[in-house]
């Protein structure tokens, strides 16, 4: 359906790790503008690479605060240059890259308040920020933090049952409790902490914006299910760190009106309402329209899987957050580091470098691979953590060869095999209507497809997740308006594009790989011990 002129307007805005880029969507959720802002082309100034800054020290990592701040400044002034009507615009909403934390100065929230219009955003807010280099998720540096985060929660399985992950070095509250010690006149001098979604969000409300559920669950912070901090782990993080956060809100919450420092300078209208801002992963949740039941998987250099899920069951592995458009269901993510570069290997040397080779090889052997299973970690993998390859054959004997056709079967089962089983561990569960939504490059490959399809016993899907933490954005902008009065995020999304149905499984498949699920699970235990062992005697991390 085309836009109807002068009809209102959805923004999402998404300030992600090398650009900052928005959608404007229609109430037949139509896309009517685009724009996006580079960081390292556009702002050189700045002086990033990918958009942060690496240190010396090759662990930590930060990004420029005031070079989001421009960012927005620069992408506000392209769309206006274009004629974009702001005044049409009756809610926005937005993503920042997860993890990312900002340290508001003392008295930046009067500064906030008091914007003045005919000047930038950039130069009001110089001066706004105790720590201008800010720590984003690629940065490691915390892990001693991890260590004591974890002794107090009483373990690291006791703290992914609270906050739904265990400790990891890129999470918000460890990075606080590291930036704390290392910097204490910078935290003293702190008014305020936001991650880049509550950040960004506070730039248009002209005030603190609240942290928002779904991104506070990463944190290592939030209990995931009372959705509050918890005070066991906010006392370990840091002295008074509940006041520098706030409560937290659904991910739903309408904010308030925009700060009239946008309505003076861009033609806003004042009625214009500010909605929570989430993480990038739980808006792509959102903008890839996901329902109960689903599983979406990206299947690029790394594959990652986002999961729908009602009873969550936190484990040392992957992570549950809650979830972005329904404050009582969760959301789950996997990363699996062995994803298309794996794949183009054993292309390579079993399937004489090309795919159709590869696709044949699928499609002539038989499903279950008359019970040869493969393990396939060219790099340490993140889940499990393990490496190396290890096949084994019928009856559970490792084996150190396997026929090339078998070896492309068992690589594509071992891998779908791996994400059902780690998926199922985290609480996922098929249901009658579960879909299977497969985005990346390997989406392209119906045989690649069918394997999954077999696999999990459900219908794939592709879809197209290029924008989808903007249009994610932009839907639940849409969807804050009325949440209050009870609509639900599927009437809002019910107009997107059908995804394209791929494949379907086989009438064999639940009984085949139900089977094989309980052995690639035993099997896979098997390899954790060799590789822990191995570990142990060369003075490896297991």
């Amino acid at each position: 359906m085309a836009a109807v002129p002068d009809s209102p307007l959805y923004l999402g805005l998404d300030f992600s790790t090398q650009q900052l880029k928005v959608a404007a969507v229609d109430e037949h959720l139509n896309v009517c503008h685009h724009d996006s802002v580079h960081f390292d082309s556009e702002l050189p100034e700045f002086r990033t690479q990918g958009g942060v800054h690496i240190h010396a020290d090759g662990l930590t990592v930060t990004a420029p605060v005031l070079m989001w701040v421009k960012a927005l400044d620069l992408l506000l002034y392209k769309m206006k240059r274009v004629g974009f009507d702001f005044s049409r615009v009756r809610a926005l909403s937005g993503s920042g890259q997860q993890h990312g934390s900002v340290y508001w100065r003392k008295g930046a929230s009067q500064t906030l308040n008091q914007l003045i219009p005919d000047q930038k955003l950039h130069r009001l807010l110089r001066d706004s920020f105790s720590v201008c280099d800010a720590p984003v998720w690629m940065d490691s540096s915390s892990g001693p933090q991890c260590l004591h985060l974890e002794a107090a929660a009483g373990g690291a399985l006791r703290l992914a049952e609270l906050t739904g992950s265990r400790a990891y070095e890129r999470f918000t509250g460890n990075q606080i409790a590291k930036l704390r010690q290392s910097r204490p006149q910078a935290y003293k001098d702190t008014e305020r902490i936001s991650l880049v979604s509550s950040f960004a969000a506070s730039l248009f409300l002209g005030d603190y914006a609240a942290i928002d559920y779904s991104d506070g669950s990463g944190m290592n912070l939030l209990d995931i299910r009372t959705k509050t901090w918890s005070q066991i782990l906010l006392d370990a993080t840091a002295p008074g760190l509940g006041r520098l956060l706030g409560a937290p809100l659904p991910s739903t919450s309408v904010l308030g009106p925009i700060s009239s420092y946008f309505v003076h300078r861009y033609s806003f209208s004042e009625s214009c309402r500010v909605v929570a801002f989430t993480g990038d992963n739980p808006a792509s949740l959102a903008g890839m329209s996901l329902q109960p039941g689903d599983v979406a998987m990206s299947l690029g250099t790394s594959d990652t899987v986002f999961l729908w899920i009602q009873q969550p069951r936190p484990a040392l592995e992957g992570h549950i957050f809650c979830n972005p458009v329904d404050q009582d269901m969760y959301m789950a993510l996997l990363c699996f580091k062995n994803g298309s570069l794996t794949r183009e290997r054993i292309r390579n040397e079993c399937a004489e470098g090309s795919w159709e080779v590869f696709s044949t090889a699928l499609r002539e052997t038989p499903l279950g691979n008359n019970g040869s299973i493969g393990f396939y970690f060219d790099n340490l993998e993140i889940t499990p953590s393990a490496a190396g390859v290890h096949r084994f054959d019928g009856d559970d004997n490792k084996v150190s060869w396997l026929s090339p056709q078998v070896e492309v079967r068992a690589l594509v089962e071992g891998q779908f095999l791996s994400r059902r089983v780690h998926a199922e561990r985290l609480g996922y569960c098929i249901v009658p209507g579960t879909r299977v939504l497969a985005t990346g490059g390997a989406s392209s490959n119906h045989a690649v497809l069918q394997v999954l399809s077999d696999v999990f016993n459900a219908p794939v899907y592709t879809i197209d997740m290029s924008d989808s933490t903007c249009l994610g954005a932009a839907y639940r902008a849409l969807h804050g308006l009325g949440a209050e009065s009870g609509v639900s995020f599927f009437d809002v999304v019910k107009n997107t594009p059908e995804p394209h149905l791929m494949a379907t499984p086989h009438p064999a498949a639940q009984q085949v790989y139900d089977q094989m699920l309980k052995r690639y699970t035993r099997l896979e235990e098997i390899v954790l011990q060799a590789h822990c062992t191995g570990a142990t005697t060369t003075n490896k991390p297991c």
